[in-house]
């Protein structure tokens, strides 16, 4: 079964593992070893953990030699951030009513309490 890019992409950063082998990739290239080292899997584990990023676009892997590093491919990151961003705006204007809701809010009880307080006078 085919999927969409963006359903790929978060497939494979719903793993923690993959998103902490992003993370070490967001500062620079790495070899697969240098990837599997803070964690307690096996070196053929971290292999399909990157397999499963390369598939989604968001890892590249190339060889030079007997090394095989690999880099990190955002294009893929730049979908789901357009994405959510659409999301993104429908909170912000969710927000900014409830902003203007508790201005008027703070503002009819001002009143109210001025009110009060020239009754009382």
């Amino acid at each position: 079964m085919q999927t969409d890019t963006l359903s790929r992409t978060f497939a494979a950063l719903a793993d923690p593992t993959r998103r902490a082998i992003l993370a070490r990739l967001s500062k620079g290239e790495a070899a697969v070893t240098e990837l599997a080292a803070p964690f307690d899997i096996s070196l053929p584990a971290v292999t399909k953990h990157l397999k499963v990023l390369e598939r989604a676009g968001l890892i590249t892997r190339s060889r030079e030699a007997q090394w095989r590093p690999c880099t990190l491919a955002a294009t893929p990151l730049r979908e789901v951030s357009d994405w959510v961003g659409q999301y993104r705006e429908h909170w912000e204007q969710r927000l900014d009513r409830l902003e203007s809701y508790l201005k008027t809010l703070q503002a009819n009880q001002k009143q109210s309490d001025e009110a009060k307080k020239g009754r009382r006078r």
